[in-house]
């Protein structure tokens, strides 16, 4: 069909009514009311549905309305969102309370099983009697005796001399040993097992009985070895002994002793007496607290009270006075109211008093028999005041007495 054209005659377009679906559609004239049909479905007749124009049926046979748009419904308030409530205190979880100790339970000791005490033994007839016979009298007490708890504390200056005496007295440098005068300081109180060894009794030597004789003389002073023997001079017929059982104690027993003209020797009374603090020494220095081992003379008498009889030079001076309280709280109060000079460190013939020293102060001096006090001496040698009174009637020059003082070890040798 090259070069040709063919005319083709297509039909007029008609549209095709849209088909529905489901709904029968009945004819019906203009004027005419609707009848709705009856429906039938695999249910079975329901009813009679109005249908409208458009097929749809309408429930209620209410003309039809068409759809309205959707106008959104009142805004209702949005549910509030409530805040969490308080939080309120977690109950509090108690602590344990405290777990007390468990009543102590006591035991209590059984009381202890007592034996019955067996029946006493009939004595024999005559036995009492016997026995009556060769019972022992109790020995009389000396009276002479005196036992003091304490000491004197004699001292001097520590680098030298001090001054004692009462205001209105002379100044005179006193000769008390010691780093000062008693009871210008208290000293430190020693312990109380210190202070029980201190006070034990202190006997002086006893004497062999196979030598002495019905007199009660004996032929050597006893507890003195050959050395100390040696050193007593001959012409020497009272001797002073006070010795001390302990080197380290400042207790000791005071004896005199007497020469008689065949050269044996009868002691007097023994009387309690102190030395030292710290005890003996063979080498004293001043402040040592120790009392110096040897024989020295005994010269010179002195005191703050009168001359109570005395054969020796006897000084009285008010300055003879010291107060205060000594190493045990004793009080010094007296103690130099009777002296007797022992003569180490110093000039005889002169006060207790004098102050001058040959071997030098660092040696000490001022060592004296004086009156107890009831505690340790820095250096001295004390006795009851009775007993000083008697020393000092007693001691006689033409005698050269003479003290032998020291722990009884020391002079054993």
């Amino acid at each position: 069909m090259s070069g040709s054209h063919r005319a083709t005659t297509y039909p007029s377009y008609e549209p095709i009514p849209e088909p529905v679906y489901g709904v029968p559609q009945q004819p019906y004239g203009a004027g005419e009311p609707y009848q709705q049909p009856v429906r039938q479905d695999h249910y079975g007749e329901y009813g009679q549905l109005p249908q409208a124009p458009d097929g749809y049926f309408e429930a209620y046979e209410q003309p039809f309305q068409p759809s309205q748009p959707y106008a959104p419904g009142p805004a209702y308030d949005v549910e509030p969102v409530y805040a969490p409530g308080p939080v309120y205190d977690v109950e509090p979880v108690y602590a344990p309370g405290p777990v007390y100790d468990a009543e102590p339970v006591y035991a209590f000791e059984p009381e202890p099983v007592r034996q019955p005490t067996p029946p006493p033994v009939a004595a024999p007839v005559g036995a009492r009697a016997a026995a009556r016979g060769h019972r022992r009298k109790a020995k009389k007490k000396r009276h002479g005796k005196a036992v003091m708890a304490g000491t004197a504390l004699l001292v001097a200056a520590t680098a030298g001399w001090y001054t004692v005496g009462q205001d209105d007295a002379k100044p005179v440098a006193a000769t008390a040993d010691g780093p000062g005068p008693e009871g210008v300081s208290t000293p430190d109180q020693p312990a109380p097992a210190a202070r029980a060894a201190a006070d034990r009794q202190t006997q002086p030597p006893a004497a062999d009985r196979s030598q002495v004789r019905s007199d009660g003389s004996v032929a050597a002073i006893p507890g003195l070895g050959a050395d100390f023997v040696a050193k007593i001079p001959a012409e020497t017929t009272q001797v002073v002994l006070a010795s001390g059982q302990d080197k380290n104690g400042n207790k000791n027993a005071v004896t005199l002793w007497t020469r008689t003209p065949e050269g044996r020797w009868l002691a007097g009374e023994t009387w309690q007496g102190h030395n030292g603090n710290n005890g003996w020494t063979a080498d004293h220095n001043e402040g040592d607290l120790r009392s110096p081992i040897g024989v020295f003379a005994l010269t010179d008498a002195g005191g703050r009270k009168a001359d109570p009889g005395s054969k020796l030079p006897y000084d009285k001076d008010p300055s003879f006075v010291v107060s205060g309280t000594g190493f045990f709280g004793d009080q010094l109060a007296g103690s130099f109211d009777y002296v007797v000079a022992i003569n180490y460190n110093r000039v005889p013939g002169n006060s207790p008093l004098d102050p001058r020293r040959p071997m030098g102060a660092k040696k000490g001096g001022g060592i004296w028999i004086h009156v107890d006090h009831d505690g340790p001496t820095h250096g001295c040698v004390s006795i009851p005041e009775d007993k000083m009174a008697e020393l000092i009637r007693t001691l006689d020059p033409a005698a050269h007495p003479v003290i032998v003082m020291g722990d009884a070890t020391s002079l054993s040798v």
